[in-house]
């Protein structure tokens, strides 16, 4: 078996570890603070799970992912999915296209109008609304811990406070340099840096080639408000969920979801998708709000959720790594393999994202073209 050190301890890397100690490799995990920690994407405890997509590829990669995270929940003995059920609307969220998919899928939903929602639901629709009730929340952070400790039972080995400021090649495969001196030999390499990427990009002794292909990363410090329910609501099905929600028009993108334990299980974590600013690397986040997106999203839980108070009891910021294409870069050169499944949407992916780190490992050639830059720049 082969000796992979796996960069980064977030979801990504994370899920590389579970596949590659499960197969046999002898795995090593770096991770520059400890997993899951407050300044990757990768903390807390509300991410959506959902199976809406307008491209018919990626909704049919969330069933396959689905299935690992079954594996994932059984193995752990704890549901890291909170079932919610998922509503998308908006003129340009595209409800209809996202039904159609949905459809060609067998993937359970409904098409509503806006009348119809609007009676099941405390929320202004200004359009036609998918519901479909497979979606739910993902608990990131216990996620992480949950792959990370099947990895363990395997062999692995997790290393915190080991940050790789470069890699070089030797005759053995590739050594990997820290602070203080420390140093990491593998025959391969899975890097999972996340918002560290465009940092530690020039220094993984890549081919120019690859790296020439390779799209460009924009870092964003996201963030994310918490509205209390007015009198305690918290929905009306007894379950005390409000589904998951994502609403886009010409002039705002937004997504909800009940906040878990990051905010108390007091409220709605409520954001504009794409509206913080943007970062030359994850180094660089402050964790500082900015004022006008706090103001737009209230405007939109003003007009929108009736049933929350539009003043945030809590805020945070969170960081996204976005391709000019929002698609995933999951590539390998070499002896190294990159995994960018990022734009803000890759949580869902990672038990399948873990599964396509072994097979660039192993030279499988089942990890779809769109996500493998140097296979589409060759051609």
């Amino acid at each position: 078996m082969t000796s992979v050190v796996v960069v980064g301890a977030g979801l990504a890397g994370a899920a590389a570890a579970w596949r590659l100690a499960q197969a046999g490799h002898e795995v090593t995990v770096l991770e520059r603070s400890t997993p899951a920690n407050a300044h990757g994407s990768s903390h807390g405890s509300a991410r959506i799970f959902r199976y809406a997509y307008p491209a018919t590829d990626y909704a049919r990669l969330v069933v396959e992912s689905a299935r690992g995270w079954d594996e994932l929940a059984a193995l752990d003995g704890t549901a890291l999915i909170t079932p919610s059920g998922a509503l998308d609307f908006g003129a340009t969220r595209q409800p209809e296209r996202l039904a159609a998919v949905l459809d060609e899928l067998g993937v359970e939903h409904e098409l509503l109008s806006q009348q119809e929602a609007s009676a099941r639901w405390p929320i202004g629709f200004d359009t036609s609304v998918l519901w479909h009730p497979g979606a739910g929340v993902i608990d990131a952070e216990r996620s992480v811990e949950a792959m990370l400790a099947a990895a363990v039972s395997h062999g692995a080995t997790v290393l915190h406070d080991w940050p790789v400021t470069r890699v070089e090649r030797v005759p053995a495969g590739y050594r990997l340099h820290g602070t203080a001196g420390r140093a990491q030999d593998a025959e391969q390499i899975v890097v999972a840096a996340g918002g560290w990427l465009p940092d530690l990009l020039g220094e993984l002794s890549l081919p120019a080639g690859f790296l020439d292909a390779f799209p460009a990363l924009d870092v964003r410090q996201e963030q994310a408000y918490h509205f209390p329910y007015v009198d305690g609501e918290r929905g009306r099905d007894g379950t005390g969920l409000w589904p998951t929600f994502i609403y886009k028009s010409a002039t705002i993108q937004v997504y909800g979801l009940p906040g878990g334990r990051d905010a108390d299980w007091r409220g709605q974590k409520v954001a504009e998708y794409n509206g913080g600013k943007h970062l030359a690397s994850a180094a660089d986040q402050d964790g500082l709000l900015d004022d006008a997106n706090r103001q737009r999203v209230i405007r939109y839980v003003t007009e929108f959720l009736p049933q929350l108070v539009p003043e945030p009891y809590a805020e945070t910021t969170c960081l996204f790594t976005n391709t000019p294409s929002e698609d995933f870069v999951i590539d390998r050169v070499d002896g190294i393999t990159v995994l960018a499944p990022c734009s803000g949407h890759g949580a869902k992916f990672a038990p399948l994202i873990g599964e396509y780190a072994l097979a660039l490992v192993e030279g499988a050639d089942t990890v779809p073209g769109l996500f493998r830059p140097s296979l589409l720049a060759a051609r």
